[in-house]
């Protein structure tokens, strides 16, 4: 009775865990490193060398931000694959979704994903008539870009 009880266990520790994708820099910091985050956005550098794969997991939906060519696979939670030959400087968006990637390429692949977290920022700026706070951080961050302050509202 012990040993059913506990291989049922496994199977379903294994079938959670597959079916539960998980943050990819707390279960692939090989390929995915938390760059920043706040409650808006998640920045993670992405770096993939030749054939690496990963495991699944999922990201918040956002922008993927390419700094050198690749030639990679997705495989989504059922099964489906996509092929993506990724530019450098080209951005796109993808939504949220459980995946596995896959470097098929002979060279590193290295991005930057900014995660979108909520949809909080959007309502405190533009449409509402206000400016979103900028924290210590950012601020600091776009002041050495521009070369100014950047006035807080």
């Amino acid at each position: 009775m012990f040993s059913k009880l506990f291989w049922a266990v496994v199977f379903l520790g294994l079938v959670l865990q597959n079916a539960l994708a998980q943050d990819p820099t707390k279960v692939e910091p090989k390929h995915y490193q938390l760059r920043f985050e706040n409650e808006f956005v998640q920045v993670v550098n992405v770096h993939y060398g030749p054939h690496e794969r990963s495991g699944l997991h999922d990201h918040p939906g956002g922008v993927v931000v390419v700094l050198t060519a690749g030639h990679l696979r997705f495989t989504d939670q059922d099964g489906k694959t996509k092929e993506v030959f990724a530019k450098p400087g080209e951005s796109r968006w993808y939504p949220a979704f459980k995946h596995k990637v896959e470097n098929l390429g002979d060279t590193s692949y290295d991005a930057v994903y900014i995660g979108i977290k909520s949809k909080t920022v959007a309502g405190k700026s533009g449409a509402q008539g206000g400016n979103a706070t900028l924290d210590a951080q950012t601020e600091k961050i776009l002041a050495d870009y521009f070369g100014a302050s950047v006035a807080r509202h």
